[in-house]
Formats: C-alpha cells, sequence, structure tokens
C-alpha cells in the first residue's frame, strides 16, 4: 500500500472513531430534575450517548436561578464529555469565572436609636466609626464608600428652638416645633436618608454634604467630620422602626409603599448600588418588637436587595446583652425570657452576621471585625 494511501485510511479510521460532544443537559439543584420539575429527559452516559445519541449541540445560555437549579435558553458553548477531553489531552475552556470583586464599593447603612436611653451609647458609636473607615480603607486597598443614616420616623420637630446649633439652618428663638426650619418631603419619609436631626443631644443642623446627596460619598472630603453630623441623631425621640427604615431606604419594604427612594428624584437617589457589597448596622438598646415581619423576613429581604446573594450582605448588629449570659448590662441579673430579634436575625437568620453588646466599653473592636469579614467578602463577591 502507498503511503499516501495509508495516510487516506488512517484519516478515515480517526473520522469515523471521534466520540461525539456530550448533549448539556438541565439539572435541578437537589438532583437530576430539571427546572419545570419534571425528570430530565436527556442522558448523560458516556455509552448511551456514544451508541444512541447523534453529536448534539443545544443552543441556550445556562440561566442560574436564585434557587441553585439550572435551566437553558438562548445560546451556550457545546460540552466537551469527559472522555474526549482526556484523550485528546485537551481540556475544555469554561472561561474566565473568577470572582472580580466589589472593587472597594460598599454601602453602609446605619439605623441608630434615638430612644432616651441612648444617650451613654450614641458617643461610642462616633467614637469608633473613624477607626471602622480606617479599618476598611486598610482591608480593601482603597474603598468607594455610600453611608446613608436612616430616618426611623415619618415626622420632624424640633420642641426646644435652643437645640438649633446653627442660625442658617434653624431660628434659635424660634417657635417650636419647626423652628424657622427649612424641612422638605424626605425629612418626613421613613427611610430616607437622616441630614437634619433636631432632638437633644444632636446635631441640631442641616447637614451639607458633597454633591447636595443625604448620603456619603468618596467625593466627601472629611468622611469622619460628615458622619459624625449624620450619626449625632440625639435623643429623646419616638421609638424607633430600625428595619421598617432599613428596608424602606433599599425600596424592599415588607408593606408596599409606593415610595422609591433610590429611582430618580428619589430621597436617596443612586444610593444602592449593583456592584457593591451591603453591609446593615443596626444600634439600638432596646429590644425591637415594633418592626414589621420579623428576623426571617428581614433577611430574605436584604438577600433580595442584592438578588438573592447571600454572600453580598453583612449585618452588625449593637444591642442590648439582656437575654444573654454573661451580661454586661446587667452583670447581676438572670437572663430576661424575652427574644431580641435583633440579635436572632444577626445570629441565627443571616449568613455574615455580628452582635455586639451596647454595654461594651467601646465599639471600635467589633467594627475592626466587621472591616475585616467585609473585605473577605469583597474578593469573592461577583456583581450581579
Amino acid at each position: 500500500m502507498s503511503r499516501i494511501t495509508s495516510l487516506a485510511v488512517a484519516l478515515y479510521l480517526v473520522g469515523c472513531n471521534a466520540l461525539p460532544l456530550a448533549e448539556t443537559t438541565p439539572f435541578g439543584s437537589g438532583g437530576a430534575e430539571g427546572t419545570t420539575g419534571g425528570p430530565s429527559t436527556a442522558s448523560t452516559d458516556a455509552n448511551t450517548s456514544a451508541t444512541t445519541a447523534a453529536p448534539t449541540t443545544t443552543t441556550g445560555a445556562i440561566e442560574m436561578s436564585t434557587g441553585g437549579d439550572v435551566s437553558t435558553s438562548g445560546l451556550s458553548e457545546p460540552v466537551l464529555s469527559s472522555s474526549s477531553s482526556s484523550s485528546s489531552g485537551i481540556l475544555p475552556d469554561f472561561g474566565d469565572v473568577a470572582p472580580i470583586g466589589c472593587q472597594g464599593k460598599v454601602d453602609i447603612i446605619f439605623a441608630i436609636s434615638a430612644e432616651y436611653t441612648m444617650e451613654f451609647a450614641q458617643p461610642r458609636l462616633l467614637a469608633a466609626f473613624p477607626a471602622f473607615a480606617e479599618a476598611l480603607e486598610e482591608e480593601l486597598g482603597g474603598f468607594d464608600l455610600h453611608v446613608l443614616v436612616t430616618d426611623s420616623s415619618n415626622w420632624w420637630s424640633m420642641d426646644d428652638c435652643s437645640l438649633c446649633q446653627d442660625p442658617a439652618d434653624c431660628d434659635p428663638d424660634g417657635v417650636p416645633d419647626l423652628c424657622g426650619a427649612t424641612i422638605d418631603e424626605c425629612d418626613f419619609t421613613m427611610g430616607a436618608g437622616e441630614t437634619f436631626a433636631s432632638e437633644i443631644g444632636s446635631s441640631g443642623r442641616r447637614c451639607k454634604l458633597a454633591g447636595g446627596r443625604r448620603y456619603i460619598t468618596a467625593e466627601e472630603p472629611d468622611l469622619s467630620a460628615a458622619f459624625d453630623c449624620l450619626a449625632r441623631v440625639g435623643w429623646g425621640g419616638a421609638s424607633p422602626f430600625p428595619f421598617d427604615s432599613i428596608l424602606a431606604a433599599l425600596d424592599h419594604p415588607l408593606v408596599e409603599t409606593g415610595e422609591v427612594l433610590n429611582g430618580p428624584g428619589g430621597c436617596n437617589e443612586g444610593f444602592l448600588r449593583d456592584d457593591a457589597l451591603l453591609v446593615v448596622v443596626v444600634i439600638q438598646d432596646m429590644f425591637d418588637q415594633i418592626s414589621q415581619g420579623g428576623p426571617y423576613q428581614w433577611t430574605k429581604a436584604l438577600y433580595a436587595v442584592k438578588g438573592g446573594d447571600e454572600d453580598a450582605v453583612f449585618g452588625l448588629v449593637i444591642t442590648s446583652d439582656a437575654e444573654v449570659s454573661p451580661s454586661l448590662c446587667y452583670p447581676d441579673k438572670p437572663p430576661v425570657a424575652a427574644k431580641n430579634r435583633l440579635r436572632l436575625f444577626a445570629e441565627d437568620y443571616l449568613k455574615h452576621g455580628k452582635v455586639e453588646s451596647i454595654c461594651a466599653p467601646s465599639y471600635g473592636e467589633a467594627f475592626k471585625e466587621t472591616a475585616a469579614q467585609v473585605a473577605a467578602l469583597c474578593d469573592q463577591f461577583i456583581p450581579k
């Protein structure tokens, strides 16, 4: 047989024995069922496909549902079977799916109680924030923060005009309850960024932030000073609704209100970013018994904000420890029987959460640990 004829026969035999491409098969997170609930009709068994199935290419992009199931629609690359890839020595190219990280983008929302019992706690928060910001910068290697303090009520009042700290914003000799202050609709909106606190011990003036926003951005020349103004909410105000205000601020209230705070023209326009981690900080010394829903609903709503990504949300709760032992707040008393829903939220429901006693002498360490955990989440973050 000539050399040319031998080569032709060899090529023919190789072509006849080439393995077909394996058929792409939709599958569910719990087994071999597809996303429609019925069993999959396509087999991925190498022997079956080699003897009974013709080479098949599926045209469909693989879409991941929030429940972990997979459906196919659109275009997808053909999948090589393990036998064909190993026999040729070529591994399939699945593309670059490495997390790109949050790129230092973190959206932080603070819900700070203004009840009369918070006089001791608010100064500790203000003292701890600069170290928190510094730790975030060190951990993230530079950051792009959005920081918003929620308005946890639907009203604004300055009952004593002597609380006015800047005559440009209000009149110390005016008449309560507005004291000559210029108030806009957002000052009365649950979940809107708080920029004009009016209680005892508060900043008592309009916090003027870069860009005219109701939250801090990377444009702010002095982050700590801006936060000091926003977070100095004072004490002696109405009972707070921390999770009502947080979820309203993020446009995911448990009861629909029709308000869109993050959209164009909204009170919090541009605060919430798809490519940023979300950090929720609640500081309240009383148990939260009045926010709508409960820890389960709060957690599910926060995950919905981030497209179902449980690794895109972190929660820090600084609250009473009256129901645990040992207790910093009540060291000589047995734990109370009531459940603190704020603690349950951070410890039992949220995947990434931390609780600190509000009676701790300093909140600095809790914020530093939070910064480290947020940085770890940032590294594995994939924007939706």
